[in-house]
């Protein structure tokens, strides 16, 4: 139960890394808030946590909008008594170079990838500050740190999280929170299927693409979410301002 008595609000919490994170925290020990647009997918997640025991609100979200992440937090915190752990997991991908991405585009993935980190954390600092600390996770990825093909918005958009990331590090360490990124390599999650079809490729070829690298295998979203617990709990507790590649080794050489 290294998370006992914590409130964590994860954003994507209906698939993937967040769902598989939200699962996670509750098993040890944490209320959970799961937050999404995706009301039929969120709100499974939290009720399969309440099924086990477990405490969990499904909170219905735009990440881009100031007002939803507002009223995200403080539903969390009136409702779970607190905000301990957040979790900046929610995140869009367009498969395209700076020439095939329109304008509408660029921003939209900013604004998820991005602008959402700034909001959400914009309300949560204070509230942690008040309590004596807490931790700020973000999802950036490995091409927050090296260059990818036909992926320009999705790129600097996690160029981003890393350095903001480390800004947000800085500023608030004496505050007693900690903030740091997780970087994962691929993920076998709905995104990097729809990431394949942007691409006009199989979903069978993508993941075997994704599967060369030295573990031989592509992540899943539990690996993803035990490197989450670790930034989260007291095992990381001098750990902050990091940007943690969890990737199977695909950026080792």
């Amino acid at each position: 139960m290294r998370l006992a008595n914590k409130v964590a609000l994860i954003t994507g919490g209906a698939s993937g890394i967040g769902r598989a994170t939200a699962l996670l925290f509750a098993c040890e020990g944490a209320a959970v808030s799961v937050v999404d647009l995706d009301e039929v997918g969120g709100q499974a997640v939290a009720q399969m946590i309440v099924n086990e025991g477990g405490q969990a609100i499904f909170v219905p979200c735009d990440v881009s909008q100031a007002e939803d992440c507002q009223r995200a937090g403080q539903q969390t915190v009136e409702q779970l008594g607190g905000l301990d752990i957040l979790f900046n997991n929610a995140g869009i991908i367009r498969r395209a170079s700076v020439l095939e991405t329109s304008e509408e585009e660029w921003d939209w993935v900013m604004a998820v990838n991005v602008k959402s980190i700034f909001l959400l954390s914009k309300y949560a600092i204070p509230i942690m500050a008040q309590a004596g600390g807490g931790v700020i996770i973000n999802t950036a990825s490995g091409w927050g740190l090296v260059g990818g093909r036909k992926a320009a918005a999705y790129c600097a958009s996690k160029g981003a999280v890393v350095l903001l990331t480390k800004a947000m590090a800085l500023d608030h360490g004496e505050q007693n929170i900690r903030v740091n990124c997780i970087c994962p390599g691929d993920t076998d999650t709905p995104m990097l299927r729809h990431e394949a079809r942007q691409l006009g490729e199989s979903d069978e070829r993508c993941l075997a693409e994704a599967a060369e690298r030295p573990l031989q295998r592509i992540g899943t979203p539990e690996d993803i979410a035990q490197a989450a617990l670790y930034l989260a709990s007291d095992a990381s507790s001098f750990v902050t301002g990091t940007a943690l590649v969890v990737d199977g080794g695909g950026l080792a050489g």
